[in-house]
């Protein structure tokens, strides 16, 4: 029952995306909060009070699972939460560059063009430009910081606990950076592993993991840091991620990007009735590599499979979980506003 109402929820949520997506592109007054709007909004007003900000970007942080990390930061921090829509797809390589630059893809296409030809090899490799981005629209939006600002990217443990040990040495930059991707490495290994799918088959229990790993997470230990200090916290996330259970045959080449929740290449088709096919990429925010350029995202629950070996892969994703699609859990993100007590 409960499961029959969330996918009608998203049905129509994404409905309500597809019909007014390409107007907030077009007139960001007119839009909630975006991606793009998240330094603007929740870390610039903290910067030009003058107050030192930590802004912490949790990778493919869904909703629920912040909700159940709040608690355990109460006890240190008042907590005011806010939200945003990440914009499309719901996937790093757009959403987070979009967070930092505050840019949609297109634009930063056309704002960075050396970087972002550079990073057509690789679509993640233009996020290792991310402290540049910020600080370009920090100094936009007429905030001058002395002696500049710092950023920090958390890949694994020793990155985490050397952060953790830092935090009093850092109370030099105005604004800190930090970017911790090990929840978007959980969400992909929970795709290739049977021990992740058998630990986290479902969102009640993926939520009971994320709450473990948080109450034992050298991030904890970080925030707590942090709460003896003056700074304003900023937290929030790029996108969530959806559980797929049912696949959707989609018709690609060899150019075509890989993702199951979303796609980017030359004349993609895709199931109508499973995905939104965004032909005109331009009007989406998104960057178009010429004729025929596309992109397909998947709706509700949906997952993309090529018709070559259907089943096969079909079996194999079915129950994990993505992101870059259309859904409640991928597009309304948490912006938690954290001052210590």
């Amino acid at each position: 029952m409960i499961g029959d109402q969330r996918r009608e929820c998203n049905r129509e949520f994404g409905r309500f995306v597809e019909q007014h997506y390409t107007r907030w592109v077009a007139d960001e007054e007119d839009s909630p909060p975006l991606s793009v709007d998240v330094v603007p909004e929740f870390v610039v007003p903290y910067l030009e009070q003058g107050r030192q900000v930590f802004f912490i970007v949790v990778d493919c942080l869904r909703l629920d699972h912040w909700m159940v990390m709040e608690p355990q930061l109460a006890e240190y921090f008042n907590i005011k939460r806010s939200y945003h829509y990440s914009i499309l797809p719901t996937a790093t390589p757009f959403a987070r560059n979009a967070i930092f630059s505050g840019l949609f893809p297109k634009e930063i296409a056309d704002k960075y063009r050396t970087l972002w030809d550079e990073a057509q090899d690789n679509e993640y490799s233009l996020n290792r430009h991310e402290h540049q981005f910020i600080d370009d629209l920090v100094r936009y939006m007429g905030v001058a910081f002395k002696p500049g600002s710092h950023y920090v990217k958390v890949l694994d443990t020793s990155e985490a606990r050397k952060l953790t040990r830092r935090v009093p040495s850092l109370g030099k930059w105005p604004l800190v950076s930090v970017v911790y991707n090990f929840l978007d490495m959980l969400v992909h290994s929970q795709a290739q592993s049977d021990l992740l799918k058998e630990m986290a088959p479902n969102e009640a229990a993926f939520r009971a993991l994320v709450q473990t790993w948080f109450g034992n997470a050298s991030l904890f230990e970080t925030l707590k840091g942090v709460a003896r200090t003056d700074a304003v916290v900023v937290l929030t996330t790029d996108h969530g991620s959806m559980r797929g259970t049912r696949a959707s045959v989609v018709y690609g080449d060899r150019s075509t990007s890989s993702s199951l929740r979303y796609k980017y290449g030359q004349n993609l088709r895709c199931e109508e009735k499973d995905a939104l096919l965004i032909a005109d990429p331009h009007a989406y925010g998104l960057p178009s590599t010429g004729l025929g350029h596309s992109f397909v995202i998947a709706r509700e629950d949906f997952y993309f499979v090529y018709p070559t070996q259907f089943n096969k892969y079909q079996r194999r994703y079915k129950g994990s979980f993505q992101h870059g699609g259309i859904s409640l859990e991928e597009m309304i993100l948490p912006v938690a506003i954290m001052e210590s007590k």
